[in-house]
């Protein structure tokens, strides 16, 4: 007797989105559940999970309609700001669904950008646009050395957009030792390679991801 091995081809993501249009359309129904998607499709609910992380997010690809509350593209892209601070690496989409880094679940950037790496993009034009004011004169004397007056164009604490921008370069690894801050933002420390005392501005090419003991260290120096 020969033995063949019969291989099943994969089921693809347009089969997956078409089978739960058609489920939708046979019912007139402008959003399923699972129980009704079994019970009227060829293909099983939890290869859809499998496929998607959740039922919602499949829903949202294949065109479905969602109540879910308005959020303004500001204030998603914002979102992403948050997640990426509190995790110091970029987020991933399964990130947006855990309320640890995010209070926007992930369903709502498909719904809105189509994929979570078209948010992305946004995301990246967003964050290098200058919105937070940063650019101004401001006159700082120092009294307790030699009385010298060193004018700064920029505030001495990063904004959280710069803060960005610093993670988007650096990561989350020290740029003295290479150790990751998995702490998050409390062993992350925004460092002023040129010290803000002696003129050093706060912009991009002036900012490093320290570790919390590196950065105690280079004060003590």
């Amino acid at each position: 007797m020969e033995f063949k091995l019969t291989k099943k081809e994969p089921v693809t993501d347009e089969a997956i989105i078409n089978e739960i249009k058609s489920v939708m359309n046979k019912l007139g129904k402008k959003q399923i559940t699972i129980k009704e998607f079994d019970a009227n499709a060829s293909i099983n609910s939890s290869t859809v999970t499998r496929r998607y992380g959740k039922w919602n997010d499949a829903l949202i690809i294949a065109g479905a309609e969602l109540s879910n509350t308005f959020y303004s593209d500001e204030e998603l892209l914002s979102n992403i700001k948050d997640a990426w601070l509190k995790k110091g690496i970029q987020p991933t989409r399964r990130d947006m669904d855990n309320k640890d880094y995010s209070a926007i679940s992930s369903g709502t950037y498909l719904r809105r950008f189509g994929t979570w790496y078209k948010a992305l993009d946004c995301f990246v034009s967003y964050i290098a646009e200058n919105k937070d004011g940063d650019s101004f004169e401001l006159e700082v004397t120092n009294d307790f050395t030699n009385r010298t007056a060193i004018k700064h164009k920029t505030k001495r604490d990063p904004s959280d957009r710069l803060k960005v921008q610093v993670l988007m370069r650096d990561g989350n690894k020290c740029r003295i030792c290479g150790a990751v801050c998995s702490g998050g933002l409390h062993n992350i420390h925004f460092d002023h390679i040129i010290p803000w005392s002696k003129g050093g501005e706060t912009v991009l090419e002036n900012l490093q991801v320290l570790c919390s003991a590196c950065n105690e260290a280079k004060g003590n120096m």
